[in-house]
């Protein structure tokens, strides 16, 4: 089920808080096992359907699941605007997000990933399907969440779904890279933002994130750190407990 609710703005302090008290709890551990079943595929190679495009994955490359889709719809729709702006996408995987960023004429593209092949993948994907851009500089980037950026870097349009389930759901170092890494990742990413200070004074992050991680510890510290909170997405499904939230989240001074 979609929840398309709220209107974007970015909430005051207490309505952040108040954001976070209505948040589920993080789903017991058998029912976060029995959602995440590892991919058995991921070390094949594979092909991925998304808005008329193929993309192929190689091994250890991992396919969008449903919450990725959430955000590739979201930027395709516009709901998440980066025409003219500058747009990092984290943990980009085969690139999906990345095409359609220059394929929407994005200022400046970062496809950023901790993992070569996926990056390689995603610049591989971007020059077939988008090509060279007079009005777009594509920079793909190994990085561990923003180590690897300029310190010059300055962006506008952040998306992150990161691989925070709070449970271990696999031995495959592959899929933990991909799935369970757990909450830490993104308290990281928030800090990393802060401290470098990355964000534009107008810049916006876009997190997705289900009560499969913990959900409320993740928004209670990108509150603490000096953002505010609106759900821009909520999705539910049927026959299971599991609820995604797309936020977006701005800087305390920029609202």
């Amino acid at each position: 089920m979609t929840d398309r609710t709220a209107t974007g703005a970015a909430a005051s302090q207490d309505e952040a808080r108040a954001l976070l008290d209505s948040l589920p709890d993080t789903l017991p551990g058998d029912e976060i096992l029995a959602l995440n079943s590892a991919q058995s595929d991921i070390h094949t190679e594979r092909t991925y359907d998304y808005n008329g495009w193929t993309f192929t994955l190689p091994p250890g490359v991992f396919r969008p699941g449903d919450t990725s889709r959430i955000v590739h719809d979201r930027l395709l729709d516009g709901t998440i605007p980066v025409k003219g702006r500058s747009y990092a996408a984290m943990g980009v995987g085969l690139g999906v997000e990345a095409v359609i960023a220059g394929a929407l004429g994005a200022r400046e593209v970062y496809a950023v990933d901790v993992h070569p092949d996926s990056v390689a993948t995603a610049a591989a994907h971007y020059d077939r399907i988008v090509g060279d851009r007079s009005d777009t500089v594509f920079r793909p980037l190994v990085s561990n969440l923003f180590e690897e950026f300029p310190h010059s870097a300055r962006l506008d349009v952040v998306t992150f779904n990161p691989p925070a389930v709070s449970r271990r759901t696999s031995d495959d170092p592959t899929v933990v890279r991909n799935v369970c890494v757990g909450a830490e990742i993104v308290l990281r990413f928030f800090d990393q933002i802060v401290t470098r200070d990355l964000l534009a004074p107008d810049g916006e992050i876009h997190l997705i994130v289900s009560n499969t991680a913990e959900l409320k510890r993740i928004v209670g510290h990108a509150v603490d750190a000096g953002f505010r909170p609106a759900v821009l997405h909520r999705q539910t499904w049927e026959g299971d407990n599991c609820q995604a939230y797309l936020f977006k989240l701005i800087r305390h001074d920029a609202v």
